[in-house]
């Protein structure tokens, strides 16, 4: 029995699901890929999609929204619309790529969710992927360096479904981590159950500090340097870079503080950042 069979609820295949996919255009693919980036650590993951479809003509294609997002709804320009990601459609160098976009993914904290509701969330997505015909998926994402982001040039690591994607992105420049970890939520689980269903990927993660609640475009600039070298995309970076050295800045001049700090007192110092701008 596959993982998706043990944990994905029967009602996927029946009446009632937590996520539900509206398909708004039927378009066909030629070998689509699909690119993820959700909230997460850093916002490295979203940062560097939201970053790619501003620079690339796009259209959504389908919405999605989930019982498991949080309870409440947007509004804007005093007009309420549900909470709901995007599926995204883009053709670059005559490759056609569909991007997961969005605010939300069900909450990693097991205090506000279950798991079975990621395990939910991905496979939904992944039966309606698999039918625009994807084959290969690369998540984007942040890792947890803690404090050494102040003190250090973020690198990307990269974690695949098979060692031949590792091999190349090793090849644009990405590493491998040191340690065993896990890739939590969607950027996991997309490419965990995908494995089952025969689908290859990625995940590229930008070494971060999850104080970073605004988001670190340092990290997420390196991530999409790589994605640049290794689709052969023209990137404008010039956005991100300003706000990538707005945030190695600001890291310097905490950090100087921080040193400051520890050499004029006997107490500890802080564990971590509240936020950094």
């Amino acid at each position: 029995m596959h993982l998706a069979e043990k944990r994905i609820p029967k009602e996927l295949n029946g009446e009632k699901m937590a996520t539900r996919i509206t398909v708004l255009k039927k378009k066909e693919f030629k070998n689509p890929i699909l690119l993820t980036g959700l909230p997460g650590i850093g916002l490295v993951g979203k940062i560097c999609v939201d970053y790619l479809l501003k620079q690339f003509k796009h259209e959504i294609i389908a919405v999605i929204i989930s019982d498991a997002f949080p309870p409440s709804v947007h509004t804007q320009n005093a007009l309420i619309q549900p909470i709901q990601d995007e599926i995204v459609y883009c053709k670059i160098k005559d490759q056609d790529f569909l991007f997961l976009a969005g605010p939300v993914q069900p909450h990693l904290d097991v205090r506000f969710g279950g798991s079975m509701e990621h395990y939910e969330f991905a496979e939904s997505i992944l039966v309606t992927v698999k039918k625009m015909g994807v084959k290969q998926i690369f998540t984007l994402a942040g890792i947890n360096i803690g404090e050494q982001r102040l003190t250090v040039e973020p690198k990307v690591i990269v974690s695949a479904t098979n060692q031949k994607l590792v091999n190349q992105f090793k090849k644009d420049g990405a590493f491998t981590a040191k340690h065993d970890g896990l890739i939590s939520g969607a950027a996991g689980l997309l490419l965990g159950l995908g494995k089952e269903q025969g689908i290859e990927g990625a995940c590229l993660m930008g070494e971060t500090n999850p104080s970073l609640v605004y988001g670190d475009h340092g990290a997420a600039k390196k991530v999409l340097e790589l994605l640049s070298k290794h689709f052969d995309w023209k990137v404008n970076m010039q956005a991100i870079d300003k706000e990538s050295q707005g945030i190695e800045k600001a890291f310097t001049q905490l950090a100087k503080q921080l040193e400051e700090q520890h050499q004029h007192s006997d107490k500890p110092g802080p564990d971590g950042l509240t936020y950094v701008r």
